[in-house]
């Protein structure tokens, strides 16, 4: 009988957890499209997702800092905990005076890391001298521009940069769900093709044919007084 090609073990299974990634990537890249459009909500709903984070972080930290209190770092566990509970509480009652703070915060960061790489690119001039250049650039001119526009700024500004993260987080993961089933399915293909042709016509293995033993001179002799 011939054997019937079958895929290799497991690969079912990561064919399935590639497709789960595919399955998660959808609804992140649904919600980064309506963050887009809707900004103003995407901005709002940011701020109160990490003030709820800063919430969670300082209960946990407290625990943490409660059940490891005989160590050295106690109160500055307690301390950390703290802030963290008030920062929560301030985001989560005040998310556009938060993302008013956020924001410039944000235009403070790419106006430093643009003078950086604009300064950094000149001096050293590597081999990555154009690019370096052309990121410090933008960074300058992103800062310079959120900086002018603030405080209306930011009402766009974070959930414009929410949105993107969310966005680009689901096409990578739909790129890798897509690019891992493919991968699984060639693989799976190429390792029955080759355990097909394994195989010889009746289902059993082609072996090498034993050569035939020649005649010794006994046995010629036997033969020749036989007849």
């Amino acid at each position: 009988m011939t054997r019937s090609a079958k895929s290799p073990p497991g690969a079912a299974k990561l064919s399935r957890g590639f497709g789960r990634l595919t399955a998660l990537g959808v609804p992140l890249v649904i919600a980064g499209l309506v963050g887009l459009v809707y900004t103003g909500v995407a901005t709002l709903t940011s701020m109160l997702l990490f003030g709820w984070l800063l919430l969670v972080g300082g209960v946990v930290g407290l625990l943490h800092a409660v059940q490891s209190r005989g160590g050295s770092f106690f109160w500055l566990g307690v301390i950390v905990a703290a802030l963290n509970l008030a920062a929560g509480v301030v985001v989560i009652t005040k998310p556009h005076a938060a993302a008013t703070a956020l924001t410039m915060f944000a235009a403070l960061l790419f106006l430093t890391a643009g003078l950086f790489r604009l300064v950094g690119s000149v001096v050293v001039r590597g081999p990555q001298f154009g690019w370096t250049l052309l990121l410090g650039a933008f960074d300058l001119l992103l800062g310079v521009l959120v900086l002018i526009s603030w405080p209306s700024s930011s009402q766009y500004v974070i959930g414009t940069f929410f949105s993107l993260a969310l966005l680009f987080d689901g096409l990578g993961l739909i790129a890798t769900g897509f690019g891992g089933r493919r991968i699984v399915s060639m693989v799976s293909d190429r390792l029955a093709a080759e355990g097909g042709a394994g195989d010889g016509p009746g289902g059993r293995a082609a072996g090498p044919v034993p050569p035939e033993r020649s005649a010794g001179p006994a046995q010629r002799g036997q033969e020749q007084s036989d007849n």
